[in-house]
């Protein structure tokens, strides 16, 4: 293939993409800048579409100290980390375990088993949604941190991304160390794990990720103030009379600024378990 040194064609291509990026980019950038103007004046410049609809008039943190001081937003952002936190070493342990099975040994109903880790994150959460609710509600853990930790406890996707991992390691290297002596667990824990880091940062991103953006479940079995999760809070700023706009952006800003700095910091392990999970294009 003949490349193209025309310097014309480069700076044809950075326009086209800085363009794109700009577009893909717009409605983050909206959010960011309208959660600095009062709820007023969102409304105020809101039609026609001119400058003053994007760049706020009247610069102001007010938004941020209400949500916090106020709508105790503070407390629904602790809940979804300490969800998070306790959710994602349970999860990312099973699917490692689960994919060292699959990758590692043969039996009875292996392909069956791995059919349905794969069906279990293609069905949405909506779809399982009122017998999960029941069997929750069953065991008591309505409105409390596990009925939003125990359903996520074992992700079929990071199962599966382990699993495909785990196929590239050399099955001699395993026999090898069960010829030392070495346990199946040992076999996992010791020489496993330590290669397996590209992938797990990957599958924590991702379930990071769902866990922070997750709204249905959490308003379903977690609505009491005490466990509100992030996403769930944004739906309650609201009163009798109104709706607080520019609280809401303020809030979504937050939200969506914290998934994405860890992204960003982690992306160049989230490229490489990408890239050695089976999932490249």
């Amino acid at each position: 293939m003949v490349k193209n040194n025309n310097p014309l064609t480069h700076v044809i291509q950075y326009i086209v993409l800085s363009i794109l990026a700009i577009i893909s980019m717009f409605p983050l950038i909206y959010i960011i800048l309208a959660s600095f103007r009062s709820n007023q004046e969102l409304f105020t410049y809101a039609l026609p579409f001119t400058i003053k609809t994007l760049i706020p008039q009247h610069w102001t943190l007010d938004n941020f100290i209400q949500i916090f001081v106020n709508m105790n937003f503070g407390r629904s952002i602790l809940n979804t980390i300490l969800v998070i936190a306790v959710l994602l070493p349970i999860s990312l342990i099973l699917s490692a375990l689960g994919g060292f099975v699959f990758a590692f040994f043969n039996f009875t109903g292996k392909a069956f088993l791995f059919a349905i880790c794969m069906i279990s994150f293609m069905i949405p959460t909506d779809a399982i949604a009122v017998p999960l609710y029941n069997e929750i509600s069953k065991m008591g853990l309505i409105n409390t941190y596990w009925a939003l930790i125990l359903p996520d406890a074992a992700s079929g996707l990071a199962m599966f991304l382990f699993t495909q991992f785990f196929k590239d390691i050399p099955k001699s290297l395993l026999e090898a160390a069960r010829i030392d002596g070495a346990s199946w667990l040992q076999v996992f824990r010791r020489i496993v794990l330590p290669l397996s880091v590209p992938v797990a940062i990957t599958a924590g991103l991702m379930i990071f990720t769902n866990e922070w953006n997750n709204f249905f479940w959490p308003l379903l079995a977690a609505r009491n103030e005490n466990v509100r999760t992030i996403q769930v809070a944004l739906a309650y700023f609201e009163d009798e009379n109104q709706v607080f706009f520019s609280y809401i952006f303020a809030g979504s800003a937050i939200s969506a600024i914290v998934p994405a700095i860890i992204f960003l910091s982690l992306q160049k392990y989230f490229v490489q378990g990408i890239a050695s999970s089976g999932l490249k294009g």
